[in-house]
């Protein structure tokens, strides 16, 4: 049987120290229930000594108790001079009602007589009564060596002795800290195992980034003997972030044969991922190791004709392991391949002497050539390939539009005004709407023209509108391409548009948008529209951008 190693997840604290990472009492609570689901041993909820916030949190979570972690609170051994039973810090970690403390203590000497100002004997009589405190109070404790790495290849003695203490007293575990994120993988495994062999206590490491080796770090920790792991979700802390979690877990799990969490659990890992980033307002980075968008994306045409034949010829682990998805990209790199692969994930059988198959090809790289971007914009290139196997329907058709901008003032805010005329089956509808700028001007109009023969437009509506210049050397005549992000449905789409008219290219993004949206979520075109164009697109020239 797999050896288990324990997890203990810092992201409510430790991660809130991250450049523009801030969680409300309510994110917190929502996090712990996650990471309580996911499997974590241990969950971090802040500092109580230290703000309201963290009060709150351990005061609320008692309302919704987690099923299978235990709660930890933070804090620091008691204060120089002091009793352990008169330090307010000590005493919050009590009223919390966790059931376990986490507390950090000096092991580096430097630190004890210059940032603590007082002595070595001292230091470690701090350690045995915070230690021996909490413990007698029935908590399970686990000392946090701060700084232990850079203590012990300072002054070794030194740094061995602080540990001694806290097991001496008591501890449950004690978690060795790369504070300061400079230590290399090979002094790791070599500390780590020292330790291991001087105490009878379980061994932890608490990893931090700053060389870009807090996964090796830990690593190389559990291979020389700890057994309890500490870390954050998508590597959220001060600096450069603390040892990822999304990272080891799998690393330990699936590469390096021991026991984290359940498979069912491991294969939530993505979505835990994403839900933290979501509540951290952080978008989730596309290249993130396991879990990322593009982790097990296929952009060649080589590679996507092998791994259609064997998914291990270009990927280390099947991504559902992980609860990730492969994507094939469809580009001017695609071969027939991608495009084989894209179309069946839509219901299109092709194969590769298919007409449509070479049309479709030679679209996308003429279009793409152009600067149209599909990796970006699966809807358009879904409505690209309809249009070659002849299944799609337009919802309407544009028989006229004019833009009106307007300016008072040199100082005022101009207004735009959007009139539009449409088919929709047999009838013509002739409208206008207003917005604050051009493309919602005809966003707005459109939507006015087709809500009443498609009113599930309503549920449809754009989350994001992206504009680039593709050459910047033709100034205000150069060519632009538009991006826009719709979502409707309970899911999301992109689409693209290119012209040397920003307004062109606006209208193709977002005409794609609409009848993707429709498309989507089931609703067939009106009776009488006309056929279908060709796959392609025109590229409208005039006025630039």
């Amino acid at each position: 049987m797999a050896e288990r190693i324990q997890l203990f997840d810092t992201t409510l604290r430790d991660g809130t120290q991250g450049e523009g990472i801030s969680f409300s009492a309510d994110d917190k609570i929502r996090i712990a229930q996650r990471l309580d689901a996911f499997g974590i041993d241990y969950i971090e909820g802040g500092w109580p000594g230290s703000n309201p916030k963290d009060v709150e949190f351990f005061e609320r979570v008692r309302e919704a108790p987690l099923q299978h972690a235990r709660l930890s609170a933070f804090g620091s051994t008691r204060r120089a001079g002091i009793a352990a039973e008169d330090d307010a810090n000590l005493q919050a970690i009590v009223a919390s009602g966790a059931g376990a403390a986490s507390i950090f203590g000096k092991s580096w000497d430097f630190h004890v007589t210059n940032a603590l100002g007082t002595t070595l004997e001292e230091n470690l009589a701090m350690i045995r009564d915070s230690v021996r405190f909490l413990k007698g109070r029935g908590l399970e404790v686990i000392y946090l060596g701060e700084h232990f790495f850079d203590g012990y290849k300072r002054n070794e003695e030194y740094a061995r002795r602080t540990i001694l203490a806290a097991v001496e007293a008591g501890a449950d575990v004690v978690v060795l800290c790369d504070t300061n994120g400079g230590s290399m993988p090979e002094e790791i495994y070599d500390i780590v195992g020292a330790v291991c062999r001087l105490v009878p206590t379980t061994v932890g490491i608490h990893a931090h980034n700053d060389c870009g080796l807090g996964v090796a770090n830990t690593l190389a920790a559990v291979r020389a003997g700890a057994r309890h792991v500490q870390g954050t979700v998508n590597g959220f802390g001060e600096r450069n972030g603390n040892a990822d979690l999304v990272q080891i877990i799998p690393n330990l799990q699936l590469k390096l044969g021991y026991q984290c969490v359940s498979p069912e659990q491991l294969r939530t890992l993505t979505d835990l991922s994403r839900f933290v980033s979501e509540m951290a307002n952080q978008a989730p980075d596309p290249k993130h190791p396991f879990v990322g968008k593009s982790t097990f994306a296929h952009k060649g045409g080589i590679h996507v004709s092998a791994v259609l034949k064997h998914p291990e010829t270009y990927e280390h682990i099947d991504p559902a392991l992980v609860g990730n998805e492969r994507r094939v990209l469809v580009s001017e790199l695609s071969g027939g391949s991608n495009v084989i692969y894209k179309a069946k994930a839509y219901g299109i059988d092709l194969d590769k002497n298919s007409p449509a198959l070479r049309e479709v090809l030679a679209a996308v790289k003429a279009l793409e050539h152009q600067g149209y971007y599909f990796e970006a914009a699966e809807a358009s290139f879904e409505l690209l390939l309809q249009k070659a196997v002849g299944r799609y329907r337009p919802y309407f058709e544009l028989e006229g539009l004019r833009l009106l901008i307007e300016k008072d003032t040199m100082d005022g805010e101009p207004t735009a005004d959007a009139v539009i005329k449409v088919r929709v089956g047999d009838e013509v509808i002739h409208t206008a709407a207003s917005g604050n700028g051009p493309v919602n001007a005809l966003d707005n109009a459109l939507r006015k023209a087709l809500l009443d023969a498609y009113p599930e437009l309503a549920q449809i509506h754009l989350t994001d509108y992206k504009v680039r210049v593709l050459d910047e050397d033709a100034a205000t005549g150069a060519k632009v391409r538009v991006l826009i992000q719709t979502a409707g449905g309970g899911r999301s789409w992109g689409t693209v548009g290119v012209s040397t008219n920003i307004i062109e290219a606006s209208w193709l993004a977002l005409v794609d948008s609409v009848e993707y949206g429709l498309m989507a979520l089931g609703v067939a075109p009106m009776a009488g529209q006309a056929a279908a164009p060709a796959a392609g697109r025109s590229t409208a020239a005039g006025a630039g951008a």
